[in-house]
């Protein structure tokens, strides 16, 4: 692995004075150097990112949208990173058809590499108690049906999460602990009304439900990709600046008890709604 950024913050986030200055400090990066590397050592594409160096670490399996390469999640990875998290990001099933099944295990061989495997050179590791599952769209499909039954993972995090397969909503009951759906208010790919808010209604356990009001599918994306030309909407800066925030906020909470940050987990935070659904029985 090799180091790409370094950020001279505290080592904690900093007391928030409301869910504005909260944003403001959790969409920086964060005190740790980050180093990059990739899946290959187990014979699966994609990428990794990690602090330089910490024993004991949260972990997060993030998947990728259709047709996505999970280097145009880097933002998010790496800021993740520099918040003290290892995040991986399988490249496989990038296909038209992809198999969600498939995914979801690759989702969970990428979680196992980086809770058994000491990464930059013995120097971090990550504890298999704080762990979690994110994605986008398909992906985010596949993180819930990778969450469903595993023994150890802590939370879910979903962006545009798209209900494309009937598992879906089995994987979303079977899975009781906290999940956040990140849903995009102007999604013409996976509108919130047909996709994220019927799988937060069939949640398990904790849900919450968060609408970035003027996203759409692709802004939660970084660059260019030719897959542009067939999706709706494109990058934005701004929905990369409030999901970083708010993702960051909710895995420290939840998986490193974080209560600091509670403002970004259940408060109102400008530019988005927040609704907490009735969960399935």
């Amino acid at each position: 692995m090799r180091t790409v950024t370094r950020t001279r913050s505290a080592v904690r986030p900093p007391e928030v004075r409301g869910a504005k200055d909260a944003v403001e400090q959790l969409s920086r990066p964060g005190p740790h150097p980050v180093l990059r590397g990739d899946l290959g050592m187990v014979g699966l594409p994609g990428v990794v990112f990690a602090p330089e160096a910490g024993l004991g670490l949260p972990a997060v399996a993030f998947g990728h949208d259709w047709l996505q390469p999970p280097q145009r999640y880097a933002d998010l990875l790496r800021h993740l990173a520099s918040w003290g998290f290892v995040a991986a990001a399988p490249g496989s099933h990038r296909g038209p058809l992809p198999s969600h099944a498939g995914f979801a295990a690759d989702l969970r061989t990428a979680l196992d590499v980086c809770v058994g495997v000491r990464l930059g050179d013995g120097r971090i590791s990550v504890d298999a108690r704080r762990t979690a599952f994110a994605g986008h769209g398909i992906g985010g499909a596949a993180a819930l049906m990778a969450a469903q039954g595993h023994q150890r993972v802590g939370a879910v995090v979903t962006l545009a999460v798209a209900q494309t397969h009937t598992a879906v909503h089995d994987a979303a009951r079977a899975v009781t602990v906290p999940v956040l759906h990140l849903a995009a208010g102007k999604d013409t790919v996976t509108p919130p009304a047909g996709n994220a808010e019927p799988v937060a209604a069939a949640a398990g356990g904790p849900v919450w439900l968060r609408t970035i009001n003027k996203a759409t599918h692709t802004g939660f994306l970084e660059g260019r990709h030719w897959s542009d030309f067939v999706l709706s909407g494109g990058p934005d800066a701004k929905t990369r600046r409030l999901t970083r925030a708010l993702v960051t906020a909710f895995l420290m909470h939840h998986l490193l008890g974080e209560d600091r940050l509670e403002v970004l987990v259940d408060g109102k935070v400008p530019g988005t709604t927040l609704t907490r659904p009735r969960v399935a029985p």
